[in-house]
């Protein structure tokens, strides 16, 4: 019998994993995929926002405690855990130093749009290389790591303890076991349940794409909601939801398909109108609303709109947009119907009020009069060539999840598990119940799935000397 059983690939898996191996436990990771799809959603990402009280390392500036609170309370309107969200928090400043001895390379702190180096330290190479890192690491610690191992199910004693795990038919026991298998966004029927039909009669989940792993099927989550009766947290529509390239592939397009320019031009949907404030505050915490917003429009689709004085001040897309020498063409290039557009466009461009404009900064460029308004870097779109890029709703991650507390156990009926944890997606509704800020997913994963893993192996190990002492 293992000591204690990780199930999930991911970072937030491959934390604990490291914790309990570290820990002095026998260790065994499932992964659902296969070896080259490894790492699930963590294999797409880029950097993890860090609090931290003076300059360090790779980190400028100072980005403390409270603001990041208040960053985080800002994007989920106040539908987080502050507990939970503030051990979060100071979890992600004390954690670089153990991911470096775990092999996780650091870049020099970023400068450009994004405005993140003070908030965000980036991975070298990317998440991929966060996740081989780990894995490697995991193998010069004795854990076992089995691939293509998909768990359909697990068994728990009546006291809500865990006893084994099932995988294509066969039963894998262990003293402990932590749950990082992810969220349910892969799985269509799902999220078809969980949005249903609109007024217009879409079923608008036909049209999200997958940014990440088409491995995230939820089988045990929904296994351990419906059928354990574990405890739920957060809404089932409410996800990591990100306006991407309506190009992008239906499963693992990953980064390289979010379209960035949103905040620097007007974004309308297919009738050729409006539907929010393209400049509410920086792309990095309002990006993840637009999938969402874009989910609520008819086809599910939109299109953000620049003109040439945008060029070079965002993140460049990967496949170049539909570009016009006017704005009338550009409608119809779009099969918009031009005279909407038109007045749409109008409207925006005899609405916005002189400023200095500044995207590095919230500035004083807005519109007056107009609604929706364009609180921030509102300018005219007037100077062509003129650039279009049609988006639809991409997916990261799914907020429904499993309720715990400051030790990771899941919870059955307020009463935590002795020997059942759980961290990554899979309750990362606990502290985002709505919206998102960039990085945060990494800090939430990182530092659950490091308490997952040391008190799953307090919980394998004193069990273990309690069998020897009988």
């Amino acid at each position: 019998m293992v000591d204690v059983l990780v199930i999930g690939g991911g970072n937030a898996a491959l934390c604990a994993a490291l914790m309990a191996a570290e820990a002095g436990a026998s260790v065994l990771l499932l992964e659902a995929s296969p070896r080259e799809w490894r790492g699930g959603n963590s294999q797409h990402t880029r950097n993890l926002r860090c609090m931290h009280d003076a300059p360090q390392d790779v980190l400028v500036e100072a980005y403390p405690e409270e603001e990041f609170w208040q960053d985080l309370l800002k994007v989920t309107g106040g539908l987080t855990d502050e507990h939970l969200a503030r051990l979060t928090i100071r979890a992600s400043s004390t954690c670089r130093d153990w991911m470096r001895k775990h092999g996780v390379h650091f870049q020099p702190p970023l400068s450009g749009a994004l405005h993140v180096a003070r908030t965000n330290a980036f991975f070298m190479g990317g998440g991929k290389a966060l996740v081989n890192a780990y894995y490697r690491s995991a193998e010069k610690l004795g854990v076992r790591v089995r691939y293509e191992a998909p768990v359909e199910r697990i068994e728990l004693d009546g006291e809500r303890r865990f006893v084994a795990a099932w995988v294509k038919g066969e039963r894998i026991s262990a003293r402990a076991c932590v749950l990082a298998a992810g969220g349910f966004e892969s799985n269509r029927e799902w999220l078809r349940e969980a949005w249903g039909r609109n007024e217009r009669g879409e079923w608008p989940a036909d049209n999200f794409l997958i940014r990440g792993t088409r491995f995230n099927q939820g089988v045990l989550l929904k296994h351990l909601l419906d059928d354990h009766g574990a405890d739920r947290i957060g809404d089932p529509t409410q996800a990591h939801m990100v306006a991407i390239d309506a190009r992008a592939p239906l499963y693992d397009g990953g980064i390289c398909t979010r379209i960035d320019c949103v905040s620097l031009g007007v974004v309308v949907n297919r009738q050729g109108e409006r539907f929010y404030d393209e400049g509410e505050d920086f792309w990095p915490k309002r990006y993840a609303i637009w999938g969402r917003l874009v989910a609520q429009q008819p086809g599910q689709i939109a299109y953000s709109i620049i003109d040439a004085k945008a060029i070079g001040r965002f993140m460049p897309p990967v496949f170049p947009g539909v570009q016009a020498g006017s704005l009338p063409e550009l409608a119809a290039k779009l099969g918009l119907d031009v005279g909407t557009f038109m007045r749409t466009l109008q409207d925006y461009n005899a609405a916005c009020r002189p400023g200095s404009f500044d995207h590095t900064r919230l500035d004083d460029c807005r519109t007056e009069g107009l609604a929706p308004p364009k609180t921030h870097w509102a300018r005219p779109i007037d100077t062509p060539p003129f650039h279009a890029y049609a988006v639809r709703p991409g997916v990261t991650f799914t907020y429904l999840g499993l309720r715990t507390d400051d030790t990771a156990a899941v919870r059955f009926g307020g009463v935590p598990s002795a020997n059942l944890f759980v961290a990554g997606e899979m309750m990362a509704g606990n502290v985002l119940g709505k919206g998102y800020t960039a990085g945060v997913g990494m800090s939430i994963g990182t530092a659950f799935g490091r308490i997952a893993g040391t008190n799953a192996a307090r919980a394998a190990l004193t069990q273990g000397q309690d069998h020897a002492v009988a």
